[in-house]
C-alpha cells in the first residue's frame, strides 16, 4: 500500500499514513495530534516492493 506524508498547518506536526488509493480518495485526512483537517500533503520519494520471482 502507498505511504502518504502530511504536515498539519495548525500544529506543524509531520505524520505518515498508509492507505490504499481508494481510501485516500474517500478519506478526509486529519492530524493525529490536534485532529485538525488543515493538512497539506508532502511530496516524497516513492518506494515499491514486488513479489515477482526471477
Amino acid at each position: 500500500m502507498p505511504t502518504y506524508e502530511y504536515t498539519c498547518t495548525a500544529c506543524k506536526k509531520k505524520f505518515t499514513l498508509i492507505m490504499t488509493l481508494s481510501e485516500r480518495d474517500k478519506k478526509r485526512v486529519s492530524c493525529p495530534r490536534c485532529k485538525s483537517r488543515k493538512v497539506t500533503q508532502r511530496f516524497t520519494s516513492v518506494h515499491t516492493q514486488t513479489s515477482s520471482k526471477s
